[in-house]
């Protein structure tokens, strides 16, 4: 076996084996949620990262594990998977069971794992653009290198919060990344037809934010552009904001099975070309870094580790009814001055 893939990308074969693990982990999780989803186990609403999987895995390569911030919106199974979350609480979660992060009170869209420092999972569409921008500033008051990566959507770039936070992220030199994921549609809208300049990395350019458009379905390309930022923004200590080009190979939600809507069949299936799970698997059997059967050997692995997973959330039991008004307000006194 090589010492490293290649020039262009200097990962070990042990590295590359791993990137795999994740993306495969993240792609069979996801198909299970679905499932969770149609088989009436997982209620309120559902929104999967299938197709973007070398996004979140390419930027938490970048991050300093257990150091630094990320939060994000409604499409949040991926990242606190790839961080150190359990993926029994997060399933739990998912199918609205005492054993999740929100015990089982939050479902799908309000994961959150403070011990690893993943912030969210936020339902409200950009309203969580703010909170991204205040754990940058956090770090600063508090004079630690921590670096915060925001991620939101290409229809969430159009909330007026996006705006006001670039101004102050800018203004105050916060260590922030907002990642845009350009996955072409705001649930059914495409791109054109919600944004009157379809180049969204231009939004932090008025504000004096370094700015830049990036290829998300190349896992490679993703950990290059990724680890260039966030080192810059660490040293630099100011904002940055990235657009980040995906297509979603599922809808928008679980709940969307119409999406022949708003786009076609052949459309899919020529994006279906730059699926980033097929072109890693092409890499490594094309570099001779694992064999065709080595990986299908991972592929049934982690099909199976998932099943259990989904077997283990799916005893835990739901949210006794008593419990509704718990972990909703604190009954914390203030301490004395203060």
């Amino acid at each position: 076996m090589a010492k490293s893939a290649n020039l262009e990308h200097p990962q070990t074969p042990a590295q590359l084996e791993e990137f795999y693990r994740q993306m495969v982990f993240i792609r069979r999780f996801e198909e299970k949620c679905n499932l969770a989803y149609r088989q009436g186990k997982a209620g309120g609403y559902l929104h999967v990262y299938i197709g973007m999987e070398a996004t979140a895995i390419g930027w938490n390569a970048a991050l300093k594990p257990g150091w630094d911030y990320v939060i994000t919106a409604y499409r949040d199974h991926a990242q606190p998977l790839l961080m150190g979350a359990d993926p029994v609480k997060v399933m739990a979660e998912i199918m609205g069971r005492q054993g999740g992060y929100s015990h089982g009170k939050g479902g799908s869209m309000h994961i959150y794992d403070i011990e690893h420092n993943f912030y969210g999972g936020w339902g409200i569409v950009g309203g969580h653009v703010a909170m991204g921008a205040g754990l940058a500033f956090a770090a600063k008051y508090r004079e630690e290198d921590r670096v915060a990566v925001c991620y939101l959507g290409d229809g969430a770039s159009n909330a007026g919060v996006f705006f006001e936070t670039l101004n102050m992220a800018s203004l105050w030199d916060l260590p922030v990344i907002f990642v845009i994921e350009n996955n072409e549609f705001a649930m059914g809208t495409r791109l054109e037809y919600h944004a009157s300049d379809t180049h969204l990395y231009k939004r932090g350019e008025p504000f004096g934010i370094k700015s830049e458009r990036v290829d998300g379905m190349d896992l490679f390309t993703t950990l290059e552009d990724a680890k260039r930022i966030v080192d810059w923004v660490r040293t630099n200590q100011r904002p940055y904001l990235v657009e980040v080009m995906n297509y979603r190979f599922a809808g928008h939600g679980a709940a969307d099975n119409d999406r022949q809507l708003y786009r076609t069949k052949e459309e899919e299936d020529e994006n279906m070309k730059r699926d980033p799970l097929a072109r890693l698997r092409k890499y490594l059997v094309d570099k001779k870094i694992c064999s065709d059967e080595k990986l299908e050997a991972v592929e049934e692995e982690i099909s199976d580790q998932v099943e259990k997973i989904y077997e283990a959330a799916d005893a835990s039991p739901f949210p006794d009814p008593h419990e509704v008004y718990d972990h909703v307000y604190s009954d914390m006194a203030p301490e004395a001055g203060h």
